[in-house]
């Protein structure tokens, strides 16, 4: 069975090569400018103001939601807001502590430290964390054997903004250093129409208030989906229709892409399908689907799984994986009632 290329997905909300190009040209430099997360952006802007009156650095922060929702985002925010300088690394690119050491020595006073996919820390990596949070301080070895001392190493007071789409991976003590935890939702499609229209007047594309909607509305909730989109529909709009992004030129576009009214990509479809045409709707077991599908069972459970959950298309049981009535109802499939388990949505 053909591979899939989940990596190149149109509709994955993980970081692509493909984003690259306007991702960052997009991205609101402040909280005003920054659509959604309404009640994460009150309590940042609470917490930011309260610390630049007490002339202190922001208490650490802690991001954690789907991906694609804007976290790396949110800590430009807070670095600017702040009017500090912000160092960005990954959990993955921290491979021993001496590399970690060496970027909190090099930080100035009230700077902001992200560290995105934040869960995936080596643990002793981790442990030089703990004494840099609490006490801004980091201890390091010196020699090897009965002649190694420790020597304590003074930092300046930063802010640690942590991102993670998997917070209950972390551990209990990082977590509880941290001050401040948001966690980001899903977008409506109103404030997804919002950020594809910002995004439009950025890049100049000229686009209607019903196009940005039914861009939207297939974004899966995502403003990282609804951009990518946003620059496909457009090469399709300036090559075969006028230029002027409409509902019926999305719609068109994104029949051609195969994402349909919610979202759904082929690769979900299939997904979908296997599980009522093969195994009667399940249940399924994660290692079966995926030997069906001719992929990896962690990809199956972290590309294609979460969103179909989310708009009750797919369950999850003690037994296996089922497709819910919704699923056979979106496919035009006659649903069995003795063997399909309703949607609890």
């Amino acid at each position: 069975m053909e591979e899939m290329d989940f990596e190149n997905r149109i509709v994955a909300p993980e970081y692509i090569a493909d984003d690259s190009e306007t991702e960052v040209s997009l991205r609101p430099k402040t909280l005003d400018e920054y659509i959604g997360q309404d009640k994460v952006k009150e309590n940042l802007s609470i917490y930011i103001k309260a610390a630049l009156l007490r002339h202190e650095s922001l208490d650490h922060v802690l991001l954690y939601g789907p991906p694609g929702l804007g976290k790396t985002t949110l800590s430009g925010i807070i670095a600017r807001e702040m009017g500090v300088n912000c160092r960005v690394t990954s959990g993955p690119a921290i491979e021993k502590q001496g590399d970690l050491v060496a970027i909190l020595t090099n930080l100035n006073e009230g700077d902001v430290l992200f560290i995105d996919e934040i869960h995936r820390l080596s643990r002793s990596v981790e442990e030089i964390l703990y004494p840099a949070m609490e006490d801004f301080s980091v201890d390091i070895i010196i020699g090897k054997g009965p002649s190694a001392r420790s020597i304590r190493l003074d930092l300046p007071h930063f802010t640690l903004v942590g991102a993670t789409t998997r917070s209950g991976q972390l551990t209990a003590p990082l977590r509880d250093r941290f001050g401040v935890l948001l966690r980001l939702e899903l977008y409506t499609p109103e404030q997804l129409a919002g950020i594809i229209e910002r995004s439009a007047l950025i890049l100049g594309i000229e686009i209607e208030h019903d196009g940005a909607l039914e861009i939207a509305s297939r974004s899966r909730g995502t403003p990282r989906i609804a951009n990518r989109l946003l620059k496909r529909v457009r090469d399709i709009a300036q090559i075969e229709f006028n230029g002027i992004i409409t509902e019926q030129v999305v719609q068109s576009a994104l029949a051609r892409f195969k994402i349909d009214e919610l979202g759904l990509d082929e690769f979900d479809r299939k997904m979908l399908s296997t599980i009522i045409n093969v195994y009667g709707g399940g249940p399924v077991g994660l290692d079966t689907l995926a030997a069906a599908m001719g992929e990896e069972s962690i990809t199956i459970e972290d590309v294609y799984e979460p969103y179909l959950m989310q708009i009750g298309f797919l369950s999850r049981t003690s037994r296996g994986r089922c497709a819910t009535k919704l699923a056979y109802e979106h496919l035009g499939i006659a649903v069995n009632e003795s063997t399909v388990q309703q949607s609890i949505f």
